[in-house]
């Protein structure tokens, strides 16, 4: 079975988005650098950050994502973002009535069966939570194996937080990696156990 990672791209205060699920400058280190980093060449990042983000992507078999985040992005017209081959939704709903029968999207009620059909699907592979309120919950439910963290400098001042609704308190490690991009810098935690 592969580890748990709680994954996104954060303000330096700690949110993912502000109060309107609006990133605002988060994703910009995605389009700012010169490396390709997916296969349309549509997100360009520096050699650091590819470096470091392109390996990592290529170790996720599945992501679980919220059905918030699904109903924002339209679970992405039915391809997983990043070329993750399978995405699993908390959701007390099941898939949308004639939405992409085929798309690689399992529709799970709750956070312990998202994390089984997860495993199931990635194997040896990473099992990638986004982070935020559905992240938080694995998180406190001591299923988090490693934290990363997109760390962009900008203060949001509120807006979504990294960890959710996590209200204990929760110990990392001392950083396994920090890395400098441009706009950017990619911590990784192990999480102490």
């Amino acid at each position: 079975m592969g580890k748990v990672v709680m994954y996104a791209s954060v303000s330096v205060d700690g949110f993912i988005a502000d109060e309107h699920d609006q990133p605002g400058p988060l994703f910009d280190w995605l389009l700012g650098g010169d490396v390709p980093l997916d296969a349309g060449g549509a997100l360009k990042v520096s050699r650091a950050s590819y470096d470091y983000t392109r390996p990592y992507w290529d170790q996720i078999g599945a992501t679980i994502v919220g059905r918030h985040v699904f109903d924002m992005t339209n679970g992405w017209d039915g391809t997983p973002p990043a070329g993750v081959d399978h995405v699993v939704v908390v959701t007390h709903r099941g898939r949308p009535e004639g939405w992409y029968p085929e798309a690689p999207f399992d529709f799970v009620d709750g956070i312990e069966a998202a994390m089984v059909r997860a495993q199931a699907l990635a194997g040896d592979r990473i099992v990638e939570v986004a982070a935020g309120d559905v992240g938080g919950q694995v998180l406190a439910a001591g299923l988090v194996d490693e934290v990363r963290m997109d760390v962009v400098p900008v203060v949001l001042g509120s807006g979504k937080r990294y960890f959710g609704p996590v209200h204990a308190q929760h110990l990392l490690e001392d950083p396994e990696e920090a890395i400098q991009g441009s706009r950017v810098l990619h911590l990784r935690y192990r999480v102490r156990r």
